[in-house]
């Protein structure tokens, strides 16, 4: 089983893990565990020899919480990186893919905005009121790492949108944020779905061009504090 390269839970302890079976299992005394945050090394590493790949999950998501490695394998893996990345054809590889990824969310965040103008869909005289909602919400949910709905690919990009106005609108626009929200199971989904029906209420008036007191409406009040 050492010799495996195996995906496992943390253990009850630094240095166990959980397999798949649920059994329990102490690490070997000459592993050590390499953090996560280095692709390049942990493939390097993963390459190399047996490795047992620590995931937590929460919720839908798995974290990496490390690799567990022999030792010297990992000192191996950590010099042979080393080695490489030294070499001018990585520098110039690390920054053309920089740029790549520059250009690529550049145009990402352009359809995103575009994508939640469209939803919105607010009369012409509010025009200026949706170009600047649709950069607030935009600006909140696509950075890159942010964990939010826009950065996910599960999904089309018109629903991404319009549950980022309606999330952007439950923090901005109503009281959710301090509320006290009985642990009781489907609960929150319950309060969140009532508070997006109250967003998609507030939205309609805008777009049929109902005359709105901007120093009263919650959505108006909240760009402006934007």
């Amino acid at each position: 089983m050492a010799h495996e390269k195996l995906d496992v839970s943390p253990g009850p302890d630094d240095r166990s893990v959980k397999m798949s079976d649920g059994q329990i299992r102490t690490v070997p005394a000459s592993w050590e565990l390499l953090p996560p945050g280095d692709a390049g090394l942990t493939r390097r590493l993963k390459s190399l020899g047996p490795t047992w790949t620590v995931k937590e999950k929460k919720g839908r998501r798995s974290f990496s919480k490390g690799v567990w490695a022999p030792a010297d394998q990992i000192q191996i893996a950590k010099s042979s990186v080393a080695a490489d990345r030294d070499k001018p054809q990585y520098a110039k590889r690390k920054a053309a893919d920089a740029d790549r990824r520059q250009k690529k969310q550049a145009a990402y965040v352009e359809d995103f905005h575009g994508a939640v103008v469209a939803f919105l869909r607010f009369d012409s005289c509010y025009d200026d009121l949706a170009k600047h909602l649709a950069t607030a919400v935009t600006d909140h949910a696509t950075p890159v790492g942010s964990g939010t709905v826009a950065r996910t690919q599960r999904i089309p990009l018109e629903r991404r949108a319009e549950s980022a106005v309606i999330a952007w609108m439950r923090h901005q626009t109503t009281a959710y944020d301090h509320m006290t929200i009985a642990r009781v199971k489907g609960k929150r989904r319950e309060v969140r779905r009532m508070l997006a029906e109250e967003s998609r209420r507030l939205l309609e008036k805008y777009r049929r061009g109902t005359e709105v007191d901007c120093a009263t409406c919650p959505l108006a009040k909240a760009i402006v504090k934007q």
